[in-house]
Order: structure tokens, then C-alpha cells, then sequence
């Protein structure tokens, strides 16, 4: 790739960092990257969308269509106080500019990232989303891989005025693969930020969001469902930060761990001084379907002003064998009766996935987890 050069690892945040105490990157330190090799065609899903596509960290125009909003890659600022946006800052190479003007509706827009190859390399791209007063976009984000990579996009996120960007992401990266995502959007007046992230790849996963409510009204939706195996590692970190007046945040996050898997869930809710009237909303559950298994959650509240509404829960179980003992004795055999059971249990974190190419892939994506574990 032109211009490649490898990622300062020293740079790579440690577990001394509160922040990463359940994340150990010590792996990631282990591994010489090469450059990025030469990805020929992507396996693209059957979506009839716009869509942007990379392959192996570069874009891909040969394989990208109908893109009205897109524009050039903005290099990023080199001056980041976030470990793995500073690292992305300093080796990005390419990445995708969407900007929708004000009142505009875009619709629906597939971005696709790709990788693989036969030795270690790590790819850094940067992506900039900004939306015009009262435009709306549905970003339906999907990243895939086979083999040995370290995937570390960041997403810079701008909604002005009233408008509302529904964003859904399915990380399903080669399970030798490191997905480490940095997500920041800034939330203006009556604006929304709708995410929802599927973590079912990856050897270590990382999604980090931070939202950040401006104005008055200004909404985040932050869901996420983490399908693990074997001995995967996914971490879903957020910090909201109510800075203005009437703003609500919702945070939904399901986990279903299996074999010796380990999920995790930090969420931090910021309220600043003169955020009135502010509703903060949690819930995190974890489903245990092995004794092996652990599930991590720490929220966190940080209140500055006295006329609000933040809660949080959480929950860690097993199956519930009454339930799974109505089912058989209704004649459905274990299999199924353990996969009923799991998807009741997603369904209220899928609810707001309501875009129907959006939620159909989710729906795949769930199912081909269960059939292969």
C-alpha cells in the first residue's frame, strides 16, 4: 500500500489505563506486520445498496457504486488524545467521507471491509460522517476476514441540527483477527445517533463509542450483542456525555458466551452542570452457556446537576432449565429448544434494528453463530 508504514506499538494502551483493565492488547505486541498485500475481490453480500468497499484497508472503487455523498479521504489530525485514534492518525492511508447535505434523505448505504492474506499486517482507516440539519442516513457497516490482522478504523461522527444516523455494524473479522473500533460522534440539537454493534469475530474485539449530546434534545441509542466462543475476547466500552438539556441516552447490551470466552461491558454516563432534565438509561445481561465463561460490566455514573434520571442493571445466568424443560417436554429437541432460548433472549437488544436489509443480516449473522458453535 503507498505511503504504508508500520503502527508505533508503543503507543498501544496497557491495563494499567482503568480504562483497559479488562483488555489485555499484550498480544498485539508479539506480531511484526507486514504491509497490507493485495486483496483481488471481496465477498460481497447480496444487498441491492450503495456502498463503499475496502479491501485489506484500501478502498476499493472498482468494487464500490452509487455513492453520491461520498467524497476524498480527509487525513486525520496527527494531535489524538485517544491511544488507538492516536495510532490510526499516524499510519491512516485512506478511509471513506460521507456528507449528506442539510434535509437530505440518503437512504440506506452499505460499507464493506474485507481482509485477509498469508502474514500479519494491520490496516488504519479513518472514516468521517457528517450530517447536514435534518439529513438522515442508515450506515449498514460489515467487516469480514480470514488469517492473522489487526483492523483499527475510527469513525469521526458529526450530526447537526435535527438529523439522525442510524449506524449498524457487524464485526465478523477472522477469529485469529484484532478489531479495535473508535467511534466519536457529536450529537447536535434534537439530533440522533442510533448505534447497534454485533461483536461475533475477532480474537480480540474492542468497540469504543463516544457520544457526545451538545443540544437541547439530542439522543444516543447505544445496543450491542456480543456471540462468543472458544477462547474470544470482546469489550464494548461507551462514554456519553450529556452536555446540554433534555437529552436521553439508551444502552442495551446482550452477551451469549460460550466455551471459555470473555465479554465486557464499561459504560460511563457523563452529565455536566446545567444538563436538567436528563434521562440516562443502562442494561447490560449476560448469558453463561459454559462454567468457563465470564462476562465483565462496570457502569458508571458522573452527575454534575440535581434534576435528572440515570439508571443502570445488569444480570449474569445460564439457561433457564424450567423453560428448556417446557420446550422438550413439548416435543422440540434440545438444539432447538437451547437456540429458542437464546434468540428470545436477543430480541429486545435487535428491536431497534428496524431497517429490514439491516436486520436481515443480523438475523443471518445470529443464526450462523449458533449452527457453527
Amino acid at each position: 500500500m503507498p505511503g504504508w508504514k508500520p503502527p508505533d506499538m508503543t503507543a498501544l494502551p496497557t491495563r494499567k489505563l482503568e480504562a483497559w483493565r479488562y483488555t489485555d492488547l499484550r498480544p498485539l505486541t508479539g506480531i511484526t506486520f507486514a504491509t497490507p498485500p493485495a486483496l483481488s475481490a471481496p465477498d460481497l453480500p447480496s444487498l441491492d445498496l450503495p456502498r463503499l468497499v475496502f479491501l485489506n484497508g484500501a478502498a476499493a472503487p472498482e468494487f464500490s457504486a452509487d455513492l453520491p455523498f461520498a467524497g476524498a479521504f480527509v487525513p486525520p489530525d496527527a494531535e489524538d488524545v485517544l491511544p488507538l485514534a492516536q495510532i490510526n492518525a499516524a499510519a491512516a492511508r485512506d478511509g471513506a467521507t460521507l456528507s449528506v447535505p442539510a434535509g437530505q434523505d440518503a437512504g440506506a448505504l452499505l460499507l464493506f471491509a474485507q481482509a485477509g492474506g498469508e502474514t500479519a499486517f494491520a490496516m488504519h482507516p479513518r472514516h468521517r460522517i457528517v450530517l447536514g440539519e435534518g439529513a438522515h442516513l442508515t450506515l449498514i457497516e460489515i467487516a469480514k476476514g480470514n488469517g492473522e490482522y489487526w483492523h483499527n478504523p475510527v469513525f469521526d461522527i458529526a450530526l447537526a441540527k435535527g438529523a439522525r444516523l442510524e449506524h449498524v455494524r457487524v464485526q465478523q473479522e477472522s477469529e485469529a483477527a484484532f478489531s479495535l473500533c473508535t467511534i466519536r460522534a457529536e450529537i447536535g440539537e434534537g439530533a440522533a445517533y442510533e448505534h447497534f454493534t454485533a461483536a461475533i469475530g475477532a480474537r480480540i474485539s474492542r468497540t469504543e463509542i463516544h457520544a457526545t449530546l451538545v443540544g437541547e434534545a439530542a439522543r444516543a441509542d447505544v445496543n450491542a450483542v456480543e456471540l462468543l466462543r472458544g477462547t474470544q475476547h470482546a469489550d464494548v466500552t461507551t462514554i456519553i456525555r450529556h452536555q446540554a438539556a433534555g437529552c436521553p441516552s439508551r444502552q442495551v447490551v446482550k452477551a451469549v458466551l460460550a466455551d471459555d470466552a470473555r465479554g465486557v461491558f464499561q459504560g460511563r454516563v457523563e452529565v455536566a452542570p446545567g444538563a436538567q432534565k436528563t434521562d440516562a438509561y443502562q442494561m447490560t445481561r449476560a448469558l453463561l452457556l459454559s462454567p468457563r465463561a465470564e462476562m465483565d460490566i462496570k457502569p458508571e455514573l458522573e452527575i454534575f446537576a440535581d434534576d435528572v434520571k440515570c439508571s443502570h442493571g445488569a444480570t449474569i445466568g445460564a439457561l433457564d432449565d424450567e423453560q428448556l424443560f417446557y420446550l422438550r417436554s413439548r416435543g422440540i429437541d434440545e438444539l432447538t429448544a437451547r437456540a429458542m432460548l437464546v434468540r428470545a433472549f436477543l430480541d429486545d437488544a435487535l428491536a431497534p434494528v428496524e431497517q429490514p436489509q439491516a436486520r436481515g443480516l443480523l438475523d443471518e449473522a445470529i443464526e450462523s453463530w449458533w449452527r457453527r458453535s
